[in-house]
């Protein structure tokens, strides 16, 4: 008599216990001596539930940039865990961009944003998309920082240039909406919002504001 078993896949059993554990960097050790990036990229676009979870952490801590189009992917999910992994995981992987001096830039662009120094941001992402105009990130902070100085022309071309680099940067498409909203152009900042959303579904701040702006244009 022949029985047939059931067997879980290898990255299940390695996510069931990191979700046991906690523990990220043994998680992380285990897949990448079992899994290539390839491989994760299958079961991210294939497997079943817990496995695409599995593939989507992992991504976001081992891949490079050629899994971007993956987690962009991932952000649509139809699990809202993996939506959730593949948000935190996809940004991830824009920081790791570019040479160790280009990612070193990055973060330093970003710690003087989280520290309102948006000056030095635009200096510090100019110099950055000279250096390397195909890196997102350098093209989105500069946004950014001339969306905080009240500078919504110049802050709409990066974040429109963003997205023409890196299709599924949905917080360059947040912000360009945003920016539109305050020049007063809100049927751009409806596009725009609704292509953040369509990036990323779980953006709920920007959720109500597609509602709003569908609703105010309506009512015109």
């Amino acid at each position: 008599m022949s029985y047939s078993f059931s067997q879980r896949p290898l990255l299940v059993l390695h996510y069931e216990s990191y979700l046991e554990e906690q523990d990220i960097g043994t998680y992380i050790r285990s897949v990448r001596e079992s899994y290539t990036i390839g491989g994760l990229q299958r079961v991210a676009s294939s497997g079943g539930r817990s496995a695409r979870r599995g593939a989507v952490l992992a991504l976001g801590r081992l891949a490079d940039y050629s899994a971007n189009t993956t987690l962009g992917r991932a952000l649509v999910d139809s699990d809202r865990g993996v939506r959730t992994l593949a948000e935190d995981g996809i940004w991830r992987l824009w920081m790791r961009v570019g040479t160790p001096a280009q990612q070193r830039h990055i973060d330093a662009i970003q710690q003087h944003l989280e520290e309102q120094g948006y000056e030095h941001v635009v200096q510090l992402a100019t110099a950055l998309v000279q250096d390397a105009p195909w890196i997102s990130q350098g093209w989105y902070y500069r946004g950014k920082a001339f969306f905080q100085m009240e500078q919504y022309e110049a802050a709409t071309r990066d974040c429109h240039q963003a997205l023409e680099i890196n299709a599924f940067h949905f917080m360059a498409a947040s912000v360009m909406g945003q920016a539109y909203q305050l020049m007063a152009n809100p049927i751009a900042a409806l596009e725009s919002f609704r292509r953040a959303l369509r990036l990323n579904p779980n953006m709920e701040e920007v959720r109500a504001q597609v509602i709003h702006l569908q609703r105010t244009l309506k009512g015109k």
